[in-house]
């Protein structure tokens, strides 16, 4: 293996909803859910159903055909978003690729503008939109004619817009989740989406981590009552089944022509059918657990004399610590509980939606005691 990835010494074999098995037989409870993945808990049973019937079927047909998984997997996302197009790819970094390529293809014009401290994926484009200088070290020259704006500061974006003519994407995050959690005020968000629309740029809301019921609403945007022309998903569409997707509204469709973009393995039947049963499967009784949890999780964290600050929407929270963070983290793996981290000195706490109460109190305990609480 490339050492591309600083991994625990922990090899996991096994999982069943919130929970994971390592390769000696010692359960942890998983309050990482593959980084914001598995929405629904690991071995959900109509997600792995739906995928096992299509593997029966079908594997690959490749994007010369249509599929059935495919198109009714855009339909239901469509209907969710209230009319769009999608495009299908394999991971978010790749959905975000085709937001920069539409935006650009659709508007003629060259400039994104995205947030400091934003995370939009790996590949040069996406890196390029990521506003975390740390990561662009010895990977440039990256592509040219982006421009970062501080989250939640007006003046900033309407600075990094100017002039805004040449101006083809706004790409924010509702949660600007490996940047420290950190939530988007309604006021940003709608001076975003109004700003977007005085220079005829497209705005584009990446809801990879955020999106798929994680802050307590289908899509993120919907809690800052926005109406975005472009939404990147992927991470817990597919509930760990490789998927990512670009939607692109109705209003702004047709930026892209046969030849303009492809995928060899976007929309994949196995992938799609899986999540087609994710989406269906996030209903109101899904999303309203979210919500509680979300309160009764931030409230306990709130209760922990080592947590200064706790921040972020729904499933997707981060405390802000007295201590660095990395140490915590390995001491909770010793108490049976999996978490991540999201900058120096925050923790980041991403269960599955359907976490129950118990679990909760449990993920709490046992972050107390290896706080030393």
């Amino acid at each position: 293996m490339l050492p591309t990835y600083a991994r625990a010494d922990v090899t996991i074999t096994r999982g069943e909803g919130c929970r994971v098995w390592d390769d000696v037989g010692r359960a942890y409870l998983d309050f990482v859910a593959g980084i914001a993945v598995v929405g629904l808990g690991h071995g959900h049973p109509t997600v792995t159903a739906a995928a096992r019937e299509q593997l029966d079927r079908l594997w690959h047909a490749s994007n010369l055909y249509w599929t059935e998984p495919m198109l009714r997997l855009a339909e239901l996302l469509s209907d969710r978003l209230g009319g769009a197009q999608a495009f299908f790819c394999n991971s978010g970094a790749e959905a975000n690729e085709a937001a920069l390529k539409y935006a650009r293809k659709a508007t003629g014009r060259a400039r994104i503008v995205a947030l400091e401290g934003g995370f939009h994926g790996r590949t040069l484009g996406a890196l390029s939109a990521t506003g975390q200088p740390g990561k662009w070290e010895g990977f440039g020259p990256l592509v040219p004619g982006v421009s970062f704006a501080a989250p939640n500061d007006v003046e900033a974006l309407e600075r990094a817009v100017t002039p805004g003519g040449d101006v083809a994407l706004i790409m924010v995050e509702p949660v600007l989740g490996e940047g420290g959690v950190i939530p988007l005020e309604s006021s940003f968000a709608e001076a975003a989406a109004e700003i977007a629309r005085e220079v005829g740029a497209l705005l584009c809301v990446d809801e990879v981590q955020a999106g798929m019921g994680r802050t307590g609403t289908f899509f993120a945007h919907e809690g800052l009552s926005l109406e975005p022309d472009l939404v990147t998903l992927a991470k817990g569409l597919g509930n760990g089944l490789p998927i990512g997707a670009l939607l692109v509204a109705d209003r702004v469709a047709g930026g892209l022509v046969p030849g303009d973009h492809g995928s060899t393995f976007g929309g994949n039947p196995v992938a799609a059918a899986a999540a087609c049963a994710v989406v269906e499967a996030i209903d109101d009784a899904v999303l309203a657990n979210v919500r509680q949890r979300s309160a009764q999780l931030a409230d306990g964290l709130r209760g922990l004399s080592a947590v200064r600050e706790v921040r972020g929407r729904g499933l997707l929270l981060g405390a802000v610590l007295d201590r660095e963070v990395a140490p915590l983290v390995d001491a909770c793996r010793g108490e049976g509980l999996l978490v991540l981290s999201a900058g120096p000195d925050v923790l980041r706490l991403t269960p599955p939606l359907v976490v129950t109460a118990e679990e909760v109190d449990e993920a709490l305990g046992a972050l107390a005691r290896a706080l030393g609480i």
